[in-house]
């Protein structure tokens, strides 16, 4: 099934183009509508007043009645369409901006994982449907309204020009004194909102050790900073916008005397002088709205700047070409990994080979590099240096999507989704009963599964019941196992298991080998490297040892004596000092030695 076409915000903007100029098509006519009112005040005073005739009067008022409810139909149409805009907007980039999301938060190693794309498009969105948005389709009829108030008379005309520009400074004043600050709210506001997150994923553990008010008070200062850079923005704002309005009402109204002036110098007729003031505040209150409405479009602004460069990036990753499917060989190559965002090296340049079928234990002391290894293997963290490959093929090179039913994996933090227990075994794929059955007896599961209120169709997450850490993990294996992958990573798989666990854990181990898929298990516990083919040791980043089983556990066994024989050296020098330290009436004195 071939995957839609991917859009970036431009593209998507430019498949919505045939709506924006249908939009400015309409805005044609509401502004050219826009001019009923002065007309008709017009030639109220100038034909209906003067000539004393009734019929006149209600011929006009029909015709303004009719082309004022086609005004209201035209704005509504093109309210309607926007909305159209918006929504096709976010059907056709809605999936890509969750992927880029996704993205983002693996590269960051969930340091960045967040909903703000989403957050941005629905922002955008909204922004689309506001009335903010019609004032730059109708600031560019500002010259025909100041066109017209010129036929009124010149010094109406130049009136206009002069408030025009006057409002339009406001609103550059207005970019420059709130731009910058809302950017650094709105970045600040994030930072916020990331960690408060991050906080509510740990409740238990901020709960048990006393720790929310000290977290809340550090929350608090960053929130704090929010809000002064979001008041001193507004506040400035509000001076502009205040005013923006008391300025056009003033001018509004200084239009009128200047109106009866020269109605009474006798250079305009008596319907101007009511009409220039309505055209005037015509013109103008497209500039106040783009003023009044600043603060959204500067939102609106960085939303659309931080969706361009998210989509970009996501548009920047090569399409794969279909590869077989993987038998399980694996090939580690001058290997170089660091943690996303850092430039240390976990693992350093390591590099060993693994026949498909094989099962092999990873072991060492923590922060040896193993669980980096495990990441790296899956291509879940990209190498600085080097390539693992999967039957040859560098494992970045696979479509994710379809290697994912290939791939095993068990980290050692389980998350399991809401949803039923069922779907999660089955990747949230169409479940496939026999297949998800198949995979809880391998993974020992089956009978815990059947004992809890609904079985397979349990629901967790949500409204759903409550797992213990054992449950999940042994569900997460389950997880892991199924549809027969061919390289399977488990992450310390026994780590809250009790003894029937471990059990069930052996016989799956037995089960995937008999199956012959390529199987790593990192671990601290000695009872599972018993069913493993190969162990492989690492210390630092490296690979200290590698081989069969026995043979690593001979020479670890024999390093082990020669430790314990070199510490029973050194604790016998210190019984024999300690001897010779009680003979001594005096206490040693390095100054006193000789050398």
């Amino acid at each position: 099934m071939r995957s839609p076409p991917e859009y970036g915000l431009q593209d998507a903007l430019k498949a919505c183009r045939s709506s924006f100029i249908c939009v400015g098509f309409f805005s044609l006519f509401v502004n050219a509508l826009m001019l009923v009112p002065t007309f008709y005040m017009l030639q109220v005073y100038g034909r209906a007043m003067v000539s004393g005739s009734l019929s006149t009067l209600a011929m006009l008022t029909l015709i303004m009645t009719v082309l004022v409810i086609t005004l209201g139909a035209l704005e509504w149409i093109r309210s309607r369409i926007m909305v159209r805009v918006s929504t096709r907007l976010d059907v056709l980039l809605s999936h890509q901006v969750y992927r880029a999301s996704f993205k983002r938060a693996l590269e960051s190693g969930g340091l960045d994982a967040s909903a703000q794309s989403l957050n941005d498009l629905s922002g955008l969105r909204q922004f689309l449907t506001g009335n903010g948005l019609f004032a730059f389709f109708d600031a560019p009829w500002l010259p025909i309204y100041i066109a017209v108030m010129f036929l009124f008379h010149p010094w109406y005309g130049w009136v206009a020009v002069g408030s025009a520009l006057l409002l339009l400074l406001l609103a550059f004043f207005n970019e420059k004194l709130t731009g910058a600050t809302l950017a650094q709210a709105s970045k600040e506001h994030l930072a916020a909102t990331l960690h408060t997150t991050k906080n509510l994923r740990n409740a238990e553990v901020i709960e048990s050790m006393g720790m929310l008010d000290t977290l809340m008070e550090r929350w608090g200062r960053r929130q704090k900073t929010v809000l002064l850079l979001q008041s001193l923005a507004s506040d400035r704002a509000s001076i502009i916008s205040t005013l923006s309005k008391s300025f056009r009402l003033l001018v509004q109204s200084l239009v009128l005397g200047l109106g009866a002036y020269l109605a009474v110098d006798h250079q305009i007729g008596a319907g101007m002088v009511f009409a220039g003031s309505v055209l005037l505040g015509r013109a103008l209150a497209p500039i106040d709205l783009i003023i009044g409405s600043w603060k959204g479009f500067i939102v609106a602004r960085s939303q659309y700047t931080r969706l361009n460069e998210v989509l970009d990036k996501q548009q920047a990753q090569p399409e794969r070409m279909s590869l077989p499917a993987p038998q399980g060989h694996v090939q580690v190559e001058n290997l170089i990994v660091a943690a996303p965002g850092s430039k240390t090296p976990i693992i350093k340049n390591i590099s060993f080979a693994v026949p498909a079928g094989c099962a092999v234990g990873i072991i060492g002391p923590s922060a040896a590099g193993k669980s980096t290894l495990g990441r790296a293997m899956i291509g879940v963290w990209m190498p600085q240096h080097g390539v693992v490959r999967l039957d040859g093929a560098d494992i970045n090179a696979w479509e994710k999507k379809e290697l994912g039913p290939h791939i095993g994996y068990l980290p050692q933090d389980i998350e399991l989704f809401e949803g039923s227990i069922g779907e999660n075994i089955a990747r949230f794929a169409e479940v496939d009963s026999e297949k998800v059955i198949q995979a809880a007896m391998i993974a020992g599961v089956h009978e815990m599964i059947l004992l809890l209120p609904d079985g397979y169709d349990t629901l967790i997450g949500g409204d759903g019941v409550m797992l213990s850490g054992g449950q999940r993990q042994r569900i997460g294996l389950a997880r892991a196992l199924y549809g027969n992958p061919r390289l399977i990573i488990l992450d310390e798989p026994n780590s809250n298991l009790d003894e029937v666990g471990d059990r069930a854990l052996a016989a799956a181990i037995q089960q995937l080998k008999l199956r012959g898929a390529t199987l790593f298990v990192i671990t601290h516990r000695a009872n599972i490297v018993t069913h493993l083919d190969r162990l492989m040791v690492m210390n630092g980043g490296g690979i200290s040892l590698y081989g069969p089983r026995e043979q690593v556990l001979a020479e670890l066994n024999a390093q082990q004596q020669a430790a314990q024989k070199k510490a029973a050296q050194v604790g016998a020098s210190v019984t024999s000092a300690d001897a010779c330290k009680e003979d001594v009436d005096e206490p040693y004195d390095p100054q006193s030695s000789n050398g």
